[in-house]
C-alpha cells in the first residue's frame, strides 16, 4: 500500500512540475484587440424592421398563383445577415432575399404563393437572421373559392 502512495505521489510531483511553460507568452496581442472588439459589439445585434408583417391577397379562385415582396429595413447598428428562408409548406415559395443588410438600409424577398386551398388558407415564411432572437416571421393569408369542378364530380354507381 507504501507503495502505491508512493507511486501516486510521484506521478503527481512530475505532473506539476512538468507544466512550467507560462501561458500567457501565448497570448497574440491583435487577438486580445479583436476579442476585446467583438466584446464590446456583443450587445449589439441588428434589428429587423418589416415593411408589413401580413399580407393579404384577398378572394382566390383555386389554383390562381400570386406573389407579394415584402421589405425590411436594419435598424440596428451592426449587418444584418439573412442566411436562409423557409416556407411552412411547399405552395409557398420565398425567392431573392436580400443577404446582407448594412445599418439603415433595405432589403427584400419575393413570395410566390400556388393559390391552392379551400377557404381562409394562411401561410407563414421564416427568415434565419443574426438578430438577437434568431429568427423572424412574416404571413400570408387569402381566401381561396373551391373550384367549379370540385363540387360536381359525378359517382357512377356500380352495376
Amino acid at each position: 500500500m507504501k507503495k502505491v502512495i508512493l507511486g501516486l505521489s510521484a506521478l503527481c510531483l512530475v505532473i506539476t512540475t512538468s507544466c512550467k511553460e507560462d501561458a500567457t507568452v501565448k497570448i497574440k496581442s491583435e487577438n486580445v484587440a479583436e476579442a476585446a472588439d467583438r466584446d464590446a459589439n456583443a450587445g449589439n445585434f441588428p434589428i429587423l424592421s418589416f415593411d408589413k408583417i401580413e399580407h393579404d391577397f384577398g378572394t382566390l379562385e383555386d389554383g390562381t398563383p400570386v406573389e407579394t415582396t415584402f421589405k425590411y429595413t436594419n435598424t440596428g447598428n451592426s449587418m444584418l445577415v439573412v442566411s436562409d428562408i423557409k416556407s411552412t409548406c411547399g405552395c409557398t415559395v420565398p425567392s431573392n432575399w436580400t443577404r446582407e443588410v448594412a445599418p439603415g438600409e433595405t432589403g427584400e424577398f419575393n413570395v410566390k404563393f400556388n393559390g391552392k386551398g379551400a377557404n381562409q388558407v394562411q401561410k407563414s415564411v421564416n427568415l434565419t437572421t443574426n438578430t438577437e432572437k434568431g429568427n423572424e416571421s412574416v404571413k400570408i393569408k387569402a381566401f381561396i373559392n373551391p373550384s367549379a369542378n370540385a363540387g360536381s364530380a359525378s359517382i357512377t354507381p356500380i352495376q
